[in-house]
């Protein structure tokens, strides 16, 4: 279930979480559930973005690490640490997929005009990444458009090219 800049006044709700000492939000719109750190199944030589796999009530749903996604180092675990679990929408398929983070601060109701339109540069993030800005005190929170970081086409293509560090920080800076 992908947002866009169309359908951004429209979304309401937004699910803060923190990521390697910032917050991002992403529209409560795509997530499935929020379930604590269980401990996943490595799978061997699977790129350094694929965290692992869960159990998740008889499917099994990978987790991607979104620090190493974003070209960051992997995310430490710790009590707080969370797997959101979202819905990507490829074709006519859901697929569910796993987020790694640090934590989970909220879900936060917002207003449309808290929320800017995407920025042309300087957020550290790839533009496509990001699909507004919402307003706070001190700065702003990066609203993820969740279908673009998780998308299936281009992680498939970083396995492919050989989903080396190199590879995975290219694509993400």
């Amino acid at each position: 279930m992908a947002e866009s800049e169309e359908n951004l006044e429209l979304v309401r709700q937004y699910l803060m979480f923190n990521l390697g000492g910032e917050t991002y939000g992403v529209g409560i719109h795509a997530i499935r559930e929020i379930i604590e750190y269980p401990g996943v199944t490595a799978i061997p030589l699977a790129p350094r973005f694929l965290h692992g796999v869960i159990n998740l009530r008889g499917a099994v749903v990978p987790v991607l690490d979104l620090s190493v996604r974003f070209g960051q180092d992997p995310t430490r675990i710790n009590r707080r640490t969370c797997i959101v679990v979202v819905e990507v929408a490829q074709g006519d398929n859901l697929h569910m997929l796993g987020v790694l983070v640090d934590g989970v601060t909220e879900v936060r109701e917002v207003e449309p005009g808290e929320v800017e339109r995407k920025p042309q540069f300087g957020t550290g993030l790839r533009n496509d990444f990001v699909i507004g800005m919402l307003r706070r005190e001190q700065g702003f929170i990066p609203i993820l458009d969740i279908a673009s970081v998780l998308s299936l086409v281009e992680l498939e293509t970083l396995i492919e090219a050989g989903s080396g560090a190199d590879v995975v920080a290219a694509a993400a800076g």
